[in-house]
């Protein structure tokens, strides 16, 4: 078996999250994925601590993704209502093209997360905080609203991802309601 294949790191990224999303994250092992790439079963080792590690980078790069998506919705041209709209319309789509690594990404892993995950994980929180706040007074407590925000995005995407919607109800004019009926529950307070 080799010992260095290329750029080790990134390659095992990828395979680990082909592995989450076909097998789940209980079926990855560091063992599994040096055999998969044809490398010594030690060569994971030089990049990840332990499997623990390894999820903690995948949902790392994971919350960096979904941070990028989000924040090109944020940074558009557009209304409030517009970019919210489209944030709202990035994070399903995310979550719906990878809900094992979404998973994943908010799963509670017995222990506290690496300084990484946590960073980019309140990166990605502070992007669309950032966007609420600035709402110009559409919002009154801009952090519950965006709990609330998410539950019902996670909720839409959950049905997609699972094939529960009706075929009459499409993703993109679901969030566009969640978005406008939220918002107009948040100014009739």
């Amino acid at each position: 078996m080799a010992y260095h294949h290329g750029n080790l790191r990134s390659e095992l990224l990828a395979r680990a999250e082909e592995v989450v999303a076909t097998d789940g994250a209980d079926a990855l092992s560091l063992r599994s994925l040096a055999r998969d790439l044809g490398v010594s079963h030690a060569a994971p080792s030089r990049h990840f601590a332990d499997r623990l590690a390894l999820l903690d980078a995948l949902a790392t790069q994971g919350f960096g993704r979904l941070e990028a998506a989000l924040e090109a919705a944020v940074s558009s041209d557009g209304t409030f209502e517009e970019r919210l709209r489209g944030a709202s319309l990035a994070y399903v789509g995310f979550a719906t093209g990878h809900p094992a690594l979404l998973e994943l990404m908010y799963a509670r892993k017995h222990r506290d997360p690496a300084p990484e995950l946590r960073a980019a994980s309140d990166a990605c929180a502070r992007t669309l905080l950032g966007l609420l706040a600035d709402s110009g007074g559409a919002i009154s407590d801009p952090e519950r609203f965006g709990v609330i925000l998410l539950a019902c995005l996670q909720g839409i995407a959950t049905f997609v991802a699972g094939d529960s919607l009706p075929p009459e109800h499409r993703p993109d004019e679901l969030v566009a309601d969640a978005v406008q009926r939220l918002l107009r529950g948040s100014r009739d307070r």
